[in-house]
C-alpha cells in the first residue's frame, strides 16, 4: 500500500497536486509531477521550489517519459475519470488514486469523512471546533488544505470535507466516521453518470470501505431508503426513526444511542440558523458524542462557532435591518436552502448573476412562500424575473449593481436582506467570495 520505494506520478499542479507531491517524496517514493497545462509566470517559482525538493517537474502536457515511469499515479480532483490521461494510465495497469486515499495509506490518524451535495463545509467546519476543544483535530479537504499536508502531525483526527471526486479515487479509504449531509444530482458529466455519483460517495458506507460509524441523513428519501444497505452503525439525523439518531424535539435538539436520548441543546442558542443548519449541528454532535465529548463542551462550542463566510453569513444589524451574506449558493438549489430558513419575516432577496439555465421551478416556489421583494441583478435577471412572473411572484425589482441593489433594499426597510444569488458569479465579479466580499463591505459601509 506504500508509495515507499515507488515511482510516483502526480497529475496537476493544484493545492492537492503539490500536497501529493511533497508528501510522497518525503516519504520515500520518487516524484514526477505532471501538469498538462501551460502555467502562468506566477507558478514558476513553485516548480523550482519543487525541484529543489528533488521532484521531477514537467508542464505542458503529459510525457511519455513521465508516464513509462509511473508505478502509481495521484490525481487533481478537477481531472474527470473519462479523461484522457487517466484512461491511458488505466491502459498500462497504472493505479490511479486521490491526494486523499494518500495520506490514509501514509498514516494511523482515524478519518472522520463528510460528503453530501450541501452542508459539507459547515458542517467539516463545526465538528472540527468541537472536537478541537477536547482533541487534537483539524479540518481538511475542500475545506482548509490537502490532508497531505497534516498527515505528519501528531492528531487524533482528521475531519475531512470529501467531494465525490475524491472519494472515486480513494480504493481503500475506510472511515472511523462517514457522513452524508443530503444528495441532490450534481457533477453528472464529471461522473458521467448520476448512479456513479452516488456511488463514489456510497464506498464508504458499504464494505469493504465501510466506516465504523455511517451518518446519514432522515428526511433525504434517497439516503434513508439507502441507510438499510449499509454496512457500518448507523445514526441517522433530521428524523426520530431507530435507537441512534439525533433529531428536534420540542425546539430541542436530542441525541440518541443504543435507545437512550438525552438532551443537546435549543435551537435557540444556536448561532447558525435554519433547517439545513440545525441539520448540519446535529451530524456535528453526532461526530462529536461518538468521539467522546462531552454534553457541555459541545454546547459551549456551538454557542460560540460562527458560520464560514458565504454561507448564509450574518453581516450586521443596521437600523433593525438584519443582513446575510449566501454568496456561495451559485445555484437554485442552494438558494432554496437559505430563502426555506426565513419564516414569518420580511425578507428582501438580492439574486441573480451568471446563469447556470436550471429549472428555476422550485427556487420561485419557494421565494412564493418566504420571500416579499426579489431584487434582481446580472446576466440572468431577465429569465428569473419571467419565472417568478410565470409562477405568480410579481413583487420584482431589477438594479444594475450590488450597491445599487442593496440600497434599494433598505429604502424597503425589511426585516432581512438576503443575499442568495442562486447563480454564479462570473458576469460581474471574479467568484463567490468576490462577490460576498462586495456585498459585506458596502453593507458594512454603510454602518
Amino acid at each position: 500500500m506504500s508509495v515507499r520505494g515507488k515511482n510516483v506520478l502526480v497529475l496537476g499542479l493544484s493545492k492537492s497536486g503539490t500536497a501529493a507531491a511533497k508528501f510522497a517524496k518525503k516519504h520515500g517514493a520518487e516524484v514526477y509531477l505532471s501538469e498538462g497545462r501551460d502555467i502562468s509566470e506566477d507558478k514558476l517559482p513553485l516548480v523550482k521550489a519543487l525541484q529543489d525538493e528533488g521532484i521531477h517537474v514537467e508542464y505542458s502536457g503529459h510525457s511519455e517519459t513521465f508516464i513509462n515511469k509511473a508505478e502509481i499515479a495521484l490525481s487533481s480532483p478537477g481531472i474527470p475519470p473519462h479523461s484522457e490521461i487517466i484512461t491511458t494510465l488505466r491502459s498500462k495497469h497504472i493505479p490511479v488514486i486521490s491526494e486523499l486515499e494518500l495520506a490514509y495509506r501514509e498514516c494511523d490518524i482515524p478519518f472522520i469523512i463528510i460528503t453530501g451535495t450541501n452542508g459539507k463545509t459547515t458542517t467539516t467546519a463545526l465538528t472540527e471546533h468541537i472536537l478541537s476543544k477536547k482533541l487534537k483535530a483539524k479540518a481538511c479537504g475542500n475545506i482548509g488544505q490537502p490532508p497531505c499536508n497534516i498527515a505528519d502531525e501528531d492528531l487524533d483526527y482528521f475531519v475531512c470535507e470529501a467531494s465525490s471526486y475524491q472519494l472515486a479515487m480513494s480504493p481503500s479509504l475506510k472511515p472511523f466516521i462517514a457522513v452524508w449531509t443530503n444528495f441532490t444530482p450534481d457533477h453528472i458529466d464529471w461522473h458521467q453518470g448520476l448512479d456513479n455519483y452516488f456511488n463514489a460517495k456510497a464506498k464508504v458506507f458499504k464494505n469493504p470501505q465501510a466506516a465504523k460509524y455511517c451518518v446519514l441523513n432522515a428526511k433525504d428519501e434517497k439516503l434513508l431508503e439507502f441507510s438499510k444497505q449499509v454496512d457500518g452503525e448507523v445514526f441517522l439525523f433530521a428524523g426520530n426513526i431507530g435507537d441512534n439518531c439525533c433529531y428536534v424535539n420540542d425546539g430541542v435538539i436530542i441525541y440518541k444511542q443504543n435507545g437512550i436520548s438525552e438532551k443537546i441543546i435549543e435551537l435557540s442558542q444556536c448561532p447558525l440558523i435554519g433547517e439545513h443548519n440545525y441539520q448540519n449541528i446535529m451530524c456535528a454532535i453526532i461526530c462529536a458524542k461518538l468521539t467522546g465529548i462531552d454534553n457541555e463542551t459541545i454546547v459551549s462550542a456551538i454557542k460560540e462557532f460562527k458560520a464560514p463566510e458565504h454561507r448564509l453569513e450574518k453581516v450586521a444589524q443596521i437600523d433593525g435591518i438584519t443582513f446575510y451574506n449566501d454568496s456561495k449558493a451559485t445555484n437554485p438549489e442552494a438558494a432554496i436552502v437559505a430563502v426555506d430558513s426565513f419564516n414569518g419575516v420580511d425578507v428582501a432577496l438580492i439574486a441573480g448573476g451568471r446563469d447556470k439555465n436550471t429549472d428555476l421551478t422550485e427556487f420561485c416556489n419557494s421565494v412564493k412562500k418566504h420571500i416579499k421583494t426579489v431584487i434582481l441583478i446580472g446576466e440572468a435577471a431577465e429569465r428569473f424575473e419571467q419565472n417568478l412572473k410565470q409562477s405568480g411572484f410579481t413583487n420584482i425589482l431589477r438594479e444594475k449593481t450590488m450597491e445599487d441593489a442593496i440600497d434599494k433594499a433598505v429604502t424597503l426597510h425589511p426585516d432581512v436582506v438576503l443575499l442568495s444569488p442562486a447563480c454564479a458569479s462570473f458576469d460581474m465579479f471574479t467568484s463567490f467570495e468576490h462577490r460576498g466580499e462586495v456585498f459585506k463591505e458596502y453593507v458594512l459601509s454603510r454602518v
